[in-house]
């Protein structure tokens, strides 16, 4: 059975499912129902709230857009009351300016309309040309309007339907009435603003009649009147079917068994109040959508865990020919690595002899340089010592040439030990270290300096402890660091006019060892101990004495740096370990 991946899956289903599995089935079906429960409450009541709120929110931008408007308009009667060729018209009965003075101010406000009546109430002037002659001595907003001192509101219902909403004013000169200006505004056009949405809206005056509406039924009519009508008006039709799951957790009102929400809000204007049916539209199909998905989600769950334990016993079979095959495919893999990895084996093998190769003909390289440079110093002090050598015998003062020839003596000696100690340059080892004082050192340094520093006219400057200054180290080495450096400095000083090159020597927790000049200082710091990195000219130098100088520093656990000085010139800081004591020596 488990060899052949083609056994069917009723087969494992007849063979019975185990009990973990049977309650796992169980368990995941109590969850969906509680799920799906929870769910529908909760989706129901938060899209509900959601659409009363955003009812609520256009309906206080219904309020504001009329109240905006209704006070843009008031202003226009008393400007044409005060306006002095409205006057003037009036007064001598030429109005041939007066329409196109209306309209250009009507583009200007937005109003619907605006008319000029004389004293009869006929139309002399207005923004509808058609209107011109037609007499209003009967109407209401004429009559009151020239009464009245202060501006006069009316909302007037037209022959055609609905309703009108005009401003008048009289256009008094002193106490004589000249005229009436009426100015009619425009909230039409919210109806039509409206009516884009699938919501009624309504706006009721402070009698309770509906003036404004996006059903056009509902004019004239009572707010219960209206929503009395048998059929459902336009806006309502696009209302949700209210299911009765949700009876009671947000509707209003119903209206043809639909259930809508009501919203209001009152204006500063007369008392109106403006209210809106609003529907729930997409809410329940909104909860419906989401449950959808769930459900399927739950479902396809379901169908997994059946398929699961249908195909458990095949995919096991198949998941042991699968391995097997992977462990055939890993073992050619690693046949193939082997014979690669013994490949480059070789490779490396020939590799690393050339550059065992290349290594030893660098170290060669490094040590030639070294020497050479070593040497020049020691070389140079005899070339110096046997002028003067020369010179004192040709005076016939053969003992102080004996000096010098034992000079030369001890130079030889030195340039045996430098070939003999440039041997252990690789080695750390600390064998041939011993406690010495580094004044000593310094002294020694100095002797050897001294026909140069003589020849080059060098002003020395030491300031060294009276003390012995201890410390653990190799004095051949030590001097050959000191007179390294010293020579830089006398390098470095060749073109100032009153070369001097400060020693400076202090003891504290380390023995701290200055040497400065007042040269020309360094130019790249940072590449200083770099080997082969020089300042001098070719031929001058090859670049290994700071390189080596450090390392021998280090050797003796200090440190070599380099800084440029303010005042001009370069220093460089030795800084070695005290020996406090003999038992360091023991250890």
């Amino acid at each position: 059975m488990t060899g052949d991946p083609s056994f069917p899956a009723s087969r494992t289903l007849r063979s019975g499912m185990p009990p973990w599995g049977k309650a796992v089935v169980a368990l995941l079906v109590v969850v969906a129902a509680v799920v799906v429960w929870v769910l529908d409450d909760w989706l129901s009541e938060s899209f509900a709230v959601d659409t009363r709120n955003r009812a609520e929110l256009r309906l206080v931008l219904y309020a504001g857009n009329i109240e905006g408007e209704l006070q843009r308009t008031q202003v226009m009667p008393i400007l044409l009351s005060r306006d002095p060729s409205l006057r003037e018209a009036l007064e001598v009965g030429n109005f041939a300016r007066i329409p196109q003075l209306l309209i250009s101010l009507q583009s200007e406000v937005g109003a619907a309309s605006i008319e000029l009546l004389d004293t009869a109430g006929r139309v002399v002037a207005a923004t509808d040309r058609n209107r011109l002659g037609v007499s209003r001595a009967t109407d209401l907003l004429f009559v009151d309007g020239r009464r009245a001192t202060d501006t006069l509101f009316a909302v007037q219902p037209r022959d055609s339907g609905g309703y009108g909403f005009a401003y008048a004013r009289a256009i008094r000169a002193g106490t004589q009435v000249l005229g009436v200006v009426t100015v009619e505004v425009d909230l039409a056009k919210f109806e039509r603003a409206w009516a884009g949405f699938s919501e009624a809206v309504a706006l009721i005056d402070s009698s309770g009649n509906i003036i404004l509406s996006t059903e056009p039924r509902w004019r004239g009519r009572s707010e219960s009147d209206a929503l009395a009508l048998r059929d459902a008006p336009s806006a309502i039709e696009r209302a949700l079917q209210f299911t009765a799951d949700l009876t009671g957790r947000g509707p209003d009102a119903f209206l043809s068994n639909e259930a809508v929400l009501r919203s209001e809000t009152r204006l500063q204007h007369r008392g109106w109040r403006l209210i809106s049916y609003t529907t729930y539209a997409g809410v329940r199909e909104k909860v419906n959508g989401v449950l959808a998905l769930v459900i399927m989600g739950f479902a396809l769950l379901l169908t997994l865990v059946f398929y699961v334990f249908s195909r458990r016993a095949w995919s096991q079979s198949a998941r042991f020919e699968q391995e097997s095959v992977e462990l055939r495919q890993l073992n050619i893999r690693l046949q193939r690595e082997v014979a690669a990895r013994e490949k480059v084996q070789k490779e490396l093998n020939v590799a690393e002899q050339t550059l065992m190769q290349s290594s030893k003909l660098a170290v060669l390289g490094e040590m030639s340089a070294a020497v050479s440079h070593e040497l020049n110093q020691p070389l140079a002090a005899m070339k110096t010592y046997l002028a003067g050598a020369r010179l004192l015998l040709n005076r016939r003062r053969s003992e102080e040439a004996l000096v010098s020839f034992q000079r030369i003596d001890d130079l030889i000696d030195r340039m045996g030990a430098i070939t003999r100690q440039l041997k252990s340059f690789a080695r750390k080892g600390g064998d041939a270290f011993e406690p010495l004082d580094l004044r000593a050192c310094v002294t020694q340094a100095l002797a050897m300096m001294e026909p140069k520093l003589r020849e080059r006219r060098v002003l020395v400057v030491r300031t060294i402890p009276k003390e012995p200054v201890m410390v653990m180290g190799d004095a051949l080495r030590l001097e050959q660091v000191l007179i390294n450096l010293m020579r830089n400095a006398v390098d470095a000083t060749a073109t100032v006019n009153a070369p001097q090159i400060d020693l400076v020597m202090t003891q504290g927790d380390t023995v701290i060892l200055t040497i400065r000049d007042n040269g020309t200082g360094i130019a790249d710091i940072g590449q200083i101990f770099e080997p082969f990195y020089t300042m001098k000219k070719a031929g001058e130098g090859v670049g290994l004495g700071l390189a080596i100088s450090s390392g021998i520093v280090a050797d003796h656990g200090g440190r070599l740096t380099a800084r440029n000085v303010p005042e001009g010139g370069a220093a460089f800081d030795i800084s070695l370990p005290v020996l406090v004591n003999t038992t360091e020596i023991a250890a």
